[in-house]
């Protein structure tokens, strides 16, 4: 009886546990400055940095990976001491400027940069040398658009995100584009700004799933989009589906272990989270809201502390 009663207690506990909302730290950059907030809403850490980053990463050894300036990555670690950067220049070629809006370490050390203007990827190596160049094909170039977030995933393939030309694009290695996907109006005429009154077509994330599908985030097209590998829209969240939140320029993608979804929330004013959790059944389970330390430009964000593999 002691042990039925114990196990019975064990029960009890594990489901209180398992009741409990989550929590996390979360790594961002906005107003200035990049910060960790601990789940107590306080700045754990934080140091200057005026570029509105659009990518971020908290590498294993406890760096962080910044997209810090208009072309410019840096490895930042804990200490604030800059121990790597990557600046992207004009290639032979082109006349313009470069911008880089992405960025990702591999599991070879290398960096994956993304250079809009030059419209090509580039993977660096930690001496700073380029050892791989991989030219992206665009419909219709610009420097500030040609690309948002890139990753290069586990089969060696690269999964683009086109902002300009509104598609996703995964290329292979040798930089055939082997897969592509088009968003579209969703129903709803094209309109301006960076508010949730903006609407495109002008993505931002993309992730592959483990079964081969592949979760969109819309930027302005103000939803999240999940499509499987013949481009059939599977699951989705639309701009006022979610009660209580509307999407405006849906930015960052996170797929949790458990399947959920961090999606971020950029441009959507103070009356929204930047950041939330939700489930496949459309329950939202946590949220982040914090207008005093960031502010309406949240772009590149990470959830912290996750056990498992967080695509």
């Amino acid at each position: 009886m002691r042990l039925l009663l114990s196990g019975f207690a064990a029960s009890l506990a594990a489901a209180a546990l398992a009741a409990e909302p989550p929590a996390y730290r979360v790594l961002a950059q906005d107003n200035g400055l990049v910060a960790i907030i601990g789940i107590n809403g306080k700045v754990e850490w934080q140091i200057d940095c005026r570029h509105n980053s659009h990518d971020i990463q908290y590498l294993p050894n406890g760096n962080l990976l910044l997209n810090s300036g208009p072309a410019a990555v840096t490895e930042v670690t804990p200490e604030k001491k800059v121990v790597w950067t990557y600046e992207g220049k004009p290639a032979e070629g082109n006349k313009g400027r470069v911008e880089v809006h992405s960025c990702q370490r591999l599991s070879d050390g290398n960096t994956l940069v993304a250079e809009t203007g030059n419209r090509q990827l580039v993977e660096v190596s930690p001496e700073g040398k380029i050892v791989k160049v991989l030219p992206l094909t665009i419909k219709k170039p610009d420097p500030h658009r040609d690309t948002r977030l890139v990753r290069k995933l586990a089969t060696g393939n690269y999964l683009v995100c086109h902002e300009g030309d509104g598609c996703v694009r995964e290329y292979d290695p040798s930089g055939k584009v082997v897969w592509e996907y088009a968003l579209d109006l969703n129903g709803r005429p094209r309109s301006g700004g960076h508010g949730p009154e903006g609407h495109g077509t002008e993505v931002f994330s993309a992730v592959r799933l483990a079964n081969g599908n592949t979760v969109i985030g819309g930027g302005n097209n103000n939803r999240v989009l999940e499509v499987d590998p013949v481009g059939k829209v599977v699951w989705s969240i639309d701009q006022k589906e979610l009660p209580g939140i509307t999407l405006a320029w849906v930015t960052t993608i996170e797929a949790l272990p458990n399947g959920n979804l961090i999606v971020g929330n950029c441009h959507a004013g103070p009356d929204n989270p930047q950041l939330f959790e939700v489930t496949r059944d459309k329950k939202v389970l946590w949220t982040f809201k914090d207008f005093k330390t960031f502010g309406n430009s949240l772009a590149a964000a990470q959830v912290l502390d996750v056990k498992g593999l967080v695509r």
